[in-house]
């Protein structure tokens, strides 16, 4: 009892210790089943070392037994190693490998030696702070060409933690030999344990961030790239159609005619005609030929002749100048939303409004259908509108309410804006 008292202050360092170590262990365990990143759950199984460890010592300075402090060498070693191949994990991805074990055999058979060969504290002691020491200053190491080769600052954070944690392993002989100075190198040890702790914390979810970041720039990208492919094999369809399709139509029909075959010349004549629509539904003749506003107006037009609704386009005379490929899409968004208005709105008329303000050009495609009281499910045809608008860096907003219809608005940067 009176070894307790005299140690009830080195006690109450050593379980503080613990309790954070085991909070930090508990708090990785959790980022590994969230994230499912390795690098966590050997974080987590390091900082459970850490604190087996001071309980373990804990329990030798009030017993004296040495098979506490054989278990608390070998702790020590085996909390060193994980801390390393959490940080090795983390920065290179490194794969386990089953030679790594050897570690654990020397580990044991270094500690027995030291506490029960040996018997002797000072080298047991001398050993396991040289040992710590070592391997942190070598995570430090890690942390460090990981930070020069990504730049992140939470991994210089942890390098320089790192490189003074090690160093501070090594007062072990000039501060705590038996324990003098252990109510400062414990609360150091804690200091440097929650800056640990919250250096990995941070990289983690700065690290998760920009790859999310950089996984969204190439699905952007991607999604660049699937529009421009639709857009010429749809192209090359529309061309194949005029000129070999509706080519040969035309010819059967001339002979039809001359045949004096009438009625069998009529029901060419219509599949011409569906196979013109499809082609202009596919690429219409006169964006290529004529330009962005005699195809809308085109498009408008056809549309409320198909489907009998009345739709009106107010636009301007001339339009400035759109990013690369800005015309084809805002064709295209307009003949979307269009469709959609056909598909979904019960509307009577519709209005498309094309106007030009000082942050580029905005759209606005109106109809006087039923509307809703929720915003509308985001079916294929508004998320292909969505993917347009995003490309080429413009916004979009959809509103609607019971009564009034839906109104779709887009408005697309001018060709060099920020």
């Amino acid at each position: 009892m009176r070894v307790v008292e005299s140690h009830a202050v080195e006690l109450t360092i050593l379980g503080l210790q613990a309790l954070v170590t085991t909070l930090l262990a508990v708090v990785n365990l959790g980022l590994w089943r969230q994230e499912g990143r390795p690098a966590y759950l050997s974080w987590a199984a390091s900082w459970a070392c850490y604190a087996a460890r001071l309980v373990f010592i804990s329990l030798f300075v009030v017993s004296r037994n040495e098979v506490w402090l054989f278990l608390h060498q070998v702790a020590t070693g085996v909390t060193a190693l994980l801390l390393l191949w959490a940080a090795v994990q983390f920065s290179r991805g490194t794969p386990f490998r089953r030679r790594y074990l050897w570690a654990l055999p020397a580990i044991v058979l270094w500690s027995s030696f030291a506490v029960f060969g040996l018997h002797n504290l000072a080298v047991a002691g001398l050993s396991s702070a040289v040992a710590l020491s070592a391997v942190t200053l070598w995570t430090a190491w890690v942390f460090w060409r990981h930070q020069r080769r990504s730049g992140s600052v939470s991994a210089r954070v942890l390098a320089w933690t790192f490189l003074l944690w090690g160093l501070h392993h090594l007062d072990y002989p000039l501060l705590r030999p038996l324990g003098s100075g252990v109510l400062f190198g414990a609360m150091v040890d804690v200091v440097f344990i929650v800056a640990a702790a919250a250096g990995m914390v941070f990289l983690g979810l700065t690290e998760g961030r920009d790859a999310l970041a950089a996984r969204s720039a190439q699905l952007e990208q991607l999604t660049h790239l699937l529009l421009r492919a639709q857009e010429e094999e749809r192209r090359r369809i529309a061309r194949d159609l005029h000129d070999e399709a509706g080519q040969l139509l035309t010819a059967v029909k001339i002979d039809l005619d001359l045949d004096g075959r009438s009625e069998a010349a009529a029901l060419v004549a219509r599949a011409l005609n569906q196979v013109r629509d499809i082609g202009n539904l596919l690429r219409p003749s006169t964006l290529d030929d004529l330009g962005l506003l005699p195809s809308l107006r085109s498009l408008v037009e056809d549309f409320g002749r198909r489907y009998r609704i009345e739709a009106t386009l107010d636009a301007p005379a001339s339009l400035p100048p759109l990013p690369a490929e800005g015309d084809v899409a805002l064709y295209r968004i307009i003949q979307e939303a269009l469709t959609n208005v056909a598909r979904h709105a019960s509307a009577r008329a519709v209005r498309v409004g094309v106007t030009v303000t000082p942050e580029g050009i905005r759209l606005a495609v109106q109809d006087d259908g039923a509307g809703a009281n929720e915003a509308p499910v985001p079916r294929l045809g508004l998320l292909g509108i969505r993917e347009r608008v995003v490309a080429l860096g413009g916004k979009l907003a959809l509103t609607t309410g019971e009564g009034t219809g839906f109104c779709l608005e887009a408005t697309i940067p001018r060709a060099g804006a920020g």
